[in-house]
C-alpha cells in the first residue's frame, strides 16, 4: 500500500514531468517494462523503443501514456528514425534509459569470434547511437541517460567471456560520458544488477524454481531506483549504483 507521503511525492513528481520525455531503449517485459511504468506514473511521456514492433504494441497498451517505435541498436539508420519520430510525436528526450543488452553465455573457447562482436555492439555501440541521438537537445534543457548494466562489468565470469567484455567496456563509456557531461548539465549514470530478475522466464528455470522470493530482484524496485537517479539534485549525482537482493550473501 502506497503510504500519504508516498502518493505526496509521486504527485509532486508527477507535476514536475509533466510535458517530459522518457525513451526506454531495449523496452522487453521485466525491466523495461518496469521503467516505462514508472516514468509514466510520474508524468512522462514514454517512448518504447525496440526490435519487435508488435511486442511494443503491445506493452504500449499497458503503459498509458507511452507509444511505441520499431527500432534496432545495431543499425543507426534504424535508431535514427526512431528517435526523429519520438521528438516528432512526443517531444526531445529528457530521460534516457539504455537496458539493450544481449550476451552469449560460454567462455572463450566456447563462444565464437562474431558473438563477441554482437555483444559489443548490442551494448556498448547501440549506447553511442542513442547518445549521439540524444545529447544535442540535452545539452540545451539539461537531462538523463541511465544506462543499466551487470555485474560482469566489474567481473568477468569464466562462463561470460562475451558478455563480461561489453558490459566492461559499457561501463567504461558511460563513465567517460558522466566526466564528459556533468558540467554541461546532464547527469550519466550506471546501474549494476548484481542478481536475477523476476520475470516468467527466470522463475521457469530449472536452477531458479525452488528459490526463495528473497533471491530475484523486483522490475518494480529496479525502476525505482533508476527514478531516482533521473531525479537527483546536481549537487549529488551519482554514477554507479549496484542492486541486490536483500537475501544475498555477498
Amino acid at each position: 500500500m502506497t503510504s500519504p507521503a508516498e502518493a505526496k511525492a509521486r504527485s509532486e513528481n508527477k507535476a514536475g514531468a509533466e510535458n517530459k520525455v522518457c525513451a526506454v531503449v531495449g523496452a522487453g517485459p521485466g525491466n523495461g517494462l518496469a521503467f516505462a511504468r514508472r516514468f509514466a506514473s510520474g508524468g512522462y511521456r514514454v517512448a518504447l523503443m525496440a526490435r519487435s514492433a508488435d511486442a511494443l504494441a503491445a506493452m504500449a497498451k499497458d503503459v498509458r501514456g507511452s507509444r511505441s517505435y520499431a527500432a534496432d541498436v545495431h543499425n543507426p539508420a534504424s535508431l535514427e528514425a526512431a528517435f526523429a519520430a519520438v521528438v516528432r510525436d512526443l517531444g526531445p528526450v529528457d530521460v534516457l534509459i539504455y537496458n539493450a543488452g544481449s550476451g552469449m553465455r560460454g567462455s572463450i573457447e566456447d563462444v565464437a569470434p562474431d558473438a563477441f562482436e554482437t555483444a559489443w555492439r548490442t551494448n556498448v555501440l547501440g549506447l553511442v547511437h542513442a547518445a549521439k541521438f540524444v545529447l544535442p537537445a540535452m545539452k540545451a534543457i539539461g537531462g538523463a541517460i541511465v544506462v543499466i548494466g551487470a555485474t560482469a562489468s566489474l567481473r568477468g565470469g569464466a562462463a561470460f567471456a562475451a558478455f563480461a567484455q561489453a558490459k566492461a567496456a559499457q561501463r567504461s563509456l558511460a563513465q567517460s560520458m558522466a566526466r564528459q557531461l556533468a558540467p554541461q548539465g546532464v547527469h550519466v549514470s550506471y546501474v549494476v544488477i548484481d542478481g536475477v530478475i523476476d520475470t516468467a522466464r527466470a522463475r521457469a528455470m530449472d536452477a531458479f524454481r525452488s528459490r526463495h522470493d528473497s533471491f530475484f530482484l523486483k522490475p518494480d524496485d529496479i525502476a525505482e531506483s533508476v527514478w531516482f537517479l533521473a531525479h537527483q539534485p546536481h549537487s549529488a549525482w551519482t554514477f554507479e549504483l549496484d542492486v541486490r537482493p536483500f537475501g544475498e550473501t555477498w
